[in-house]
């Protein structure tokens, strides 16, 4: 482990071990090779938060403030699956640290640190390091959860898994099963900029992608790159939302996991989906594109679902805190995947979001 001597992932190899692996990896840049303890000393513990304990120890250890709970959230970013293996290593670190506090912003809660497993490949370099932890570094401050420990493994491919840790106050996490009839549905930000610059990465010469000046292609691409938690809205959920969640995986198919999860259903207004100028200038060059935009994913903003006596307060908290927040939709009665209103036309989307498998 980073921080834990005793682990091996090769029983046997006793000279293979946590950030061992990664000296052995380096390839000396001037004079000797940097030890564990260095690598430890140089990249990691200067993210360490005080209950990381200096990253000197097997474990961490960390109280939540009296009266709150634990709030806890895991989520993995693999090479070639959720980022391009030629990404600069610092947007990789933020983007992985921002889809797990993005996770805790849509409980309420507050970050308080988090574990870090880096999974990292043959020929991977200390100037990579170095790079990579410069931006999770930034992304910890920013967010304001520091690191409390971790693992060093070798694998086939770049991977990030990232364990953070929230704070809410007693017995009110947000949950999504909270969801009632008759609550209006409110999502943060703009839908589709992520799925659109995804696919800008993929197919640059794409017919639509003409539509875009220069600084529109570079918008998209960075809200791919790097996810913006809205974490100055978890305290406006806490006071005002009956259900919420992160859209991680598609508006479409995030909403229709909320609602099977509440036992309810909804009814989109596909005109009130907000959506950035360059979204809507690709979407008058190809129009089908409106699908990827709703299914697609990375937009990493918060649905929630408001009891509609607490609309006006639900919007009006989102505006003080400085994150625009739009009503969509509604909860209605019933199941099955959600309603999507495009003017006369209606349309439920079967496979509304990203999946693994």
């Amino acid at each position: 482990m980073l921080y834990d001597r005793g682990h091996r992932d090769n029983p046997g190899d006793d000279k293979d071990e946590g950030l061992g692996k990664v000296a052995q990896m380096i390839k000396p840049t001037a004079g000797r090779r940097p030890s564990e303890d260095e690598l430890i000393a140089r990249y990691f513990a200067p993210l360490a938060g005080e209950g990381g304990l200096g990253l000197k120890d097997d474990a961490a250890l960390l109280m939540p403030k009296p009266g709150h709970d634990l709030v806890l959230t895991v989520d993995a970013v693999v090479a070639g699956v959720h980022f391009f293996a030629d990404d600069d290593p610092g947007s990789i670190a933020r983007k992985a640290l921002g889809v797990n506090v993005s996770d805790l912003a849509a409980k309420g809660a507050s970050p308080a640190g988090f574990l870090l497993t880096l999974t990292l490949p043959e020929g991977w370099t200390e100037a990579w390091l170095a790079a990579f932890s410069e931006g999770l570094g930034e992304a910890a401050r920013g967010f304001a959860c520091p690191l409390l420990g971790g693992d060093t493994v070798r694998g086939p491919a770049t991977a990030v898994s990232i364990t953070a840790v929230g704070e809410v106050p007693a017995g009110r996490m947000v949950r999504r099963t909270g969801a009632q009839p008759g609550d209006r549905l409110c999502v943060s930000g703009t839908i589709g900029d992520a799925a659109l610059g995804l696919a800008l990465r993929r197919e640059p010469a794409a017919g639509w992608a003409a539509a875009l000046a220069s600084d529109g292609r570079a918008f998209l691409i960075d809200r791919y790159l790097h996810p913006q938690p809205r974490t100055r809205l978890a305290g406006v959920l806490l006071e005002h939302a009956s259900a919420a969640m992160d859209v991680s995986d598609g508006l479409a198919g995030d909403l229709a996991k909320m609602m099977r999860a509440s036992g309810a259903a909804a009814v989109v207004e596909a005109a009130e989906v907000p959506l950035s100028p360059d979204v809507r200038s690709a979407l008058a060059a190809e129009p089908t594109l409106m699908e990827r935009v709703l299914t697609g994913g990375d937009d990493y903003e918060i649905l929630a679902s408001v009891p509609p006596e607490r609309l006006d307060a639900f919007l009006a908290g989102a505006r003080r805190v400085g994150v625009a927040t739009t009503p969509i939709g509604t909860v209605t009665e019933g199941q099955g995947p959600p309603l999507f209103r495009h003017g006369p036309t209606e349309r439920r989307y079967g496979r509304g979001s990203y999946s693994h498998f």
